[in-house]
C-alpha cells in the first residue's frame, strides 16, 4: 500500500467515523421533572422526557394528535360502548427483560383508579369498572357508561404501562418499554437515555440522548448560540429567535401546543368566589399586550380553555376584551370598589414569570393589588395544585382536550357546577361527532360565562435546532419530545 493510499484510507476512515458519531443528540427543556414516574404527578416535564421514549401506552399520540395503536395492537368494542377487548403485542419486553402481558395492563389501571392513587389524571379513568385479563395477550375493559374518550384518555402519557416488578424504584428508575432505556439522571443538569437493543418496534437512528435542563433564557440562548446542545424545545426566549432564523446554522419551528395558557383563580377563595369579580378580573387583562410584552408576538389569544387549531373552538374572547372600566364597575358592583389585594404565584417558565409581571401591572390599574410570589415547579406543585394555597397563579395546561379538568371540583381552581359536570357526563357517553362538537362549545361557552380562570393565550411551540436535525415534532399535541423517529441527516 502507497502513502497516498494509506492517507486516503485514513481519511476515509476519519470521514465514515464522524458520519457514525452523528447518532447521538443533547436536548434542552426549561423544567426538569421532579421525578421519573409520569403515572403519579402533575408536572408535564415528565412526560416531556419519557413519554413513547422510555414508557408506552395502549394507545399514543402521533405528531399531528392522531390516536394510534401502542402496546395494544388492536381492539374492539362492544355494541352498548360497556366493553373494549384490547389484544396486545406479543413479544414485548420491559427494559429489565421482565416480559409485557396483560397482568402489566391490569395492574397500571388498577393503580391508577385505586383509592390512594396520585395520578394526576385519576379522574379519566374513574368510568373503568374492572379489568379483566383473558388470557396473556388479551385484556377487557369494562365501563359504567360509554365513553367516546376512552381511546384518546389511555394515549395520555397518565396511562402509561408500568410493570410491578419496577413500580418501588419508578420515581428514580423508570422502566418501560419504550425505544430508548434510562441510563441515569443527574439531578439539576440532566437526564441520559441510551437505544434499547431490544425494542419490539422500529429501532431509533439515535443511539443515545440526553435531555439537558436549562432554566434561565439567557442561558438558553447562550448554548445554543455556542452550540454546545443540539436543540432546545419551547426556547424561553422568544426575543433572540429572528437571531436564529438568520444563521444557517440553526432551523427555527413555530408550531402549536395544547397549551392553554391562564391566569389560574381560586374559586373558592374571596373574593374571586363572586363570579363579579372574576369577570373583572377577566376585563382588566389585556391580553394582546401580554403575549407582545411576554412572549414577543407568539401566542394566539383565547377566551376560553380549548386549542384555536382545534375545528370545534368557539372564538369567545370578544366576551372579555380588555376593558379597565368595565372592570372597575363590576368590582363596584361586587362591593370592592376600593379593590383588594390578593397573591399572584409565577412557576419559572417565560409566560409565567415574564406574564405575570405585566398582568400584575394591568390589575393594579383597576385597583386589584397582586403580590408577586416567584416559586420554583416543585414549591408550585405542592403549594398552589395540591395545597390550593393561592389567589392567583400563571400556568400552561398542556394536556390534550382538557376541558374536563372543569369538572373536578377539587381540582386546584376548584370550580364546582353542577350544570358543567352534567355537560361532561353527556359528553362522555356520546360518540356522535356532531352532537360531540355542540356539547364541547356548550361547555367553552359556561366557562368563560362563568369567568372561571383569565383565559390569555394558546402557547406557541418554538424549537430551536441544529439544522441537520431531522424528525422533532413541529407541533405539541401532547407533553412529549418524542425521539423515535429523530435522526441527523447525511
Amino acid at each position: 500500500m502507497t502513502l497516498r493510499t494509506l492517507l486516503a484510507t485514513t481519511a476515509l476512515t476519519l470521514i465514515a467515523a464522524t458520519a457514525q458519531a452523528k447518532d447521538s443528540i443533547i436536548v434542552a427543556m426549561q423544567l426538569e421533572p421532579p421525578h421519573m414516574d409520569p403515572t403519579s404527578a402533575a408536572a408535564g416535564a415528565i412526560d416531556s422526557v419519557l413519554y413513547s421514549n422510555v414508557f408506552e401506552g395502549l394507545t399514543r399520540f402521533m405528531a399531528d394528535g392522531s390516536v394510534v395503536p401502542g402496546l395494544a395492537e388492536s381492539w374492539e368494542i362492544s355494541a352498548d360502548g360497556l366493553t373494549y377487548t384490547f389484544k396486545l403485542r406479543s413479544g414485548v419486553s420491559f427494559h429489565d427483560g421482565t416480559s409485557f402481558d396483560a397482568e402489566d395492563v391490569k395492574f397500571t389501571l388498577d393503580r391508577i383508579r385505586a383509592e390512594d392513587s396520585q395520578n394526576a389524571q385519576k379522574a379519566l379513568y374513574a368510568g373503568i369498572t374492572d379489568v379483566t385479563v383473558m388470557d396473556p395477550m388479551t385484556v377487557q375493559l369494562t365501563l359504567d357508561a360509554p365513553n367516546g374518550n376512552l381511546l384518546f384518555n389511555l394515549a395520555w402519557g397518565d396511562a402509561v404501562i408500568v410493570a410491578p416488578e419496577s413500580i418501588e424504584g419508578i420515581k428514580q428508575q423508570p422502566i418501560g418499554t419504550g425505544a430508548f432505556t434510562f441510563s441515569q439522571w443527574v439531578q439539576g443538569d440532566r437526564v441520559e437515555l441510551a437505544r434499547n437493543e431490544n425494542y419490539w418496534g422500529e429501532a431509533p437512528a439515535l443511539a443515545s440522548a440526553t435531555f439537558k435542563f436549562i432554566s434561565d433564557p439567557t442561558a438558553a440562548f447562550a448554548a445554543m448560540m455556542a452550540e454546545d446542545i443540539d436543540a432546545f424545545m419551547n426556547f424561553p426566549a422568544p426575543e433572540n429567535i429572528p437571531q436564529f432564523e438568520a444563521d444557517p446554522r440553526f432551523q427555527v419551528l413555530i408550531g402549536s401546543t395544547e397549551g392553554e395558557t391562564i391566569l389560574s383563580t381560586n374559586n373558592k377563595m374571596p373574593p374571586f368566589d363572586n363570579v363579579l369579580v372574576r369577570r373583572a378580573v377577566s376585563h382588566a387583562i389585556d391580553r394582546q399586550a401580554i403575549i407582545d410584552g411576554a412572549m414577543f408576538g407568539l401566542g394566539t389569544p383565547i377566551g376560553t380553555h380549548f386549542a384555536p387549531h382545534n375545528p370545534a373552538y368557539v372564538d369567545l374572547t370578544g366576551q372579555s376584551a380588555y376593558d379597565p372600566e368595565k372592570a372597575k364597575a363590576l368590582l363596584a358592583e361586587a362591593g370592592l370598589a376600593e379593590g383588594f389585594e390578593t397573591t399572584l404565584h409565577l412557576p419559572p417558565p417565560s409566560y409565567a414569570r415574564r406574564g405575570g409581571e405585566i398582568i400584575a401591572a394591568q390589575l393594579a390599574q383597576v385597583g386589584i393589588k397582586a403580590e408577586i410570589i416567584n416559586v420554583e415547579w416543585a414549591q408550585w406543585l405542592e403549594t398552589v395544585f395540591r395545597g390550593k394555597d393561592f389567589g392567583l397563579t400563571i400556568v400552561s395546561h398542556t394536556e390534550p382536550f382538557d376541558i374536563g379538568i372543569y369538572a373536578r371540583p377539587d381540582y386546584y381552581f376548584q370550580y364546582d357546577s353542577a350544570a358543567f359536570q352534567d355537560l361532561m357526563t353527556k359528553l362522555n357517553e356520546t360518540t356522535d361527532p356532531a352532537m360531540r362538537t355542540n356539547i364541547v362549545q356548550d361547555a367553552q361557552r359556561m366557562i368563560a360565562d362563568e369567568a372561571v380562570n383569565g383565559y390569555l393565550f394558546q402557547l406557541a411551540n418554538p424549537v430551536v435546532a441544529k439544522a441537520g436535525i431531522e424528525g422533532l415534532w413541529k407541533d405539541a399535541p401532547t407533553q412529549a419530545t418524542d425521539l423515535t423517529g429523530v435522526s441527523w441527516s447525511e
